[in-house]
């Protein structure tokens, strides 16, 4: 039986690997610079292939293979796992592209809005009812997007493909219902012979990166699957030791390390109606924590509430006074 004591230390250890997963996403802006000259899509292909590799020797490490036989009987299963893979390859290539080519402040922007977008999608595609302070963040989210908008002179494309490709990845992988170790090794085994083509087609016609550039340049290339897999393991250890609601306040760390990272350190511009975007953006994900946290705190209440009521009911009934010999007395007093 764990004592406090012991789910005290489990949650502690819940929030280091928190902060750990969406530390290493906040601060991977820094990585994808290094493998240059590779250009995106090789960098993207490499992530795809080491990927797979490296969750391959996880899993042999911790021996857990039975759901590969399970999930190759669900043809369903199988198809939503081949649509989380499309639309991650997406995010993660548009992601890479980004940071590589001095949009690392559109980027975190994408993950800003994301719960935002992840809200929006619950509604028209899922029938979710929203409480009227989330249709006030999702406005304001909205009104965000306008304001960036004119400050651009167009829509913010690449925050709102980043935005929307991760949120229907999340909506899929709800669907599919697999761990996270489980769900990036099938998610990279569909990837793999797509990467692995394109990588061999790269060498053949000499304009592969992978090797031209030292053994040093080659090896964080293939770091490029250390890099995905961790944080997702990080992540995973995270998820079953802390409150959802804790884990949402931490999804807000990557994106606002990356956009100090790009305004400190990759120096992009930050023009008045950018901040007044973001601004607004930040507004609405106030909005939206202060609205999650309200709603946790009256779903506790009303566990507890349930709780003792059950016990009550389940107690036995005191007995009469006239058997117990007491009521008189506790009257008189």
């Amino acid at each position: 039986m764990s004592t406090s004591s012991d789910t005290k230390k489990d949650q502690r250890a819940g929030l280091l690997y928190g902060i750990g997963a969406y530390g290493i996403w906040g601060f991977v802006p820094l990585f994808w610079p290094l493998l240059k000259p590779a250009g995106a899509i090789e960098i993207l292909a490499h992530r795809m292939a080491w990927s797979l590799a490296v969750v391959a020797v996880a899993l042999l490490a911790v021996r857990r293979w039975g759901w590969i036989r399970e999930l190759v009987r669900q043809p369903k299963k199988l198809g939503l796992i081949a649509v989380a893979a499309a639309v991650i390859t997406v995010n993660w290539g548009l992601y890479i592209w980004s940071v590589n080519s001095g949009h690392v402040v559109e980027a975190s922007l994408g993950y800003f809005i994301n719960p935002l977008v992840t809200i929006a999608m619950g509604v028209l595609l899922l029938g979710e009812r929203m409480r009227p302070v989330q249709w006030a963040a999702v406005g304001v989210g909205a009104a965000a997007v306008l304001v960036l908008a004119v400050g651009y002179g167009e829509p913010p494309w690449i925050s709102l493909a980043l935005a929307f490709t991760f949120a229907t990845y999340g909506l899929v992988k709800k669907k599919v219902n697999l761990g996270g170790l489980e769900s990036l090794a099938a998610e990279t085994a569909i990837q793999f012979l797509p990467a692995l083509g394109y990588l061999v087609w790269l060498g053949a016609s000499g304009s592969a990166a992978f090797g031209a550039h030292g053994a040093g340049h080659a090896a964080l290339l293939a770091a490029t699957g250390v890099v995905t897999a961790i944080p997702l393991v990080c992540f995973g250890a995270a998820a079953i030791r802390v409150p959802l609601s804790t884990l949402g306040l931490l999804q807000y760390l990557a994106p606002v390390f990356q956009f100090v990272l790009g305004v400190v350190y990759f120096h992009e511009a930050m023009p008045v109606e950018r901040w007044a975007g973001f601004g607004l953006v930040w507004v609405a994900l106030t909005l939206l924590t202060w609205d999650a946290v309200r709603a946790a705190r009256r779903a506790g209440v009303a566990r507890g509430m349930v709780a003792a009521s059950a016990a009550a009911q389940a107690a036995p009934a005191p007995a009469p006074a006239a058997e117990a010999g007491v009521g008189a007395g506790v009257e008189g007093k």
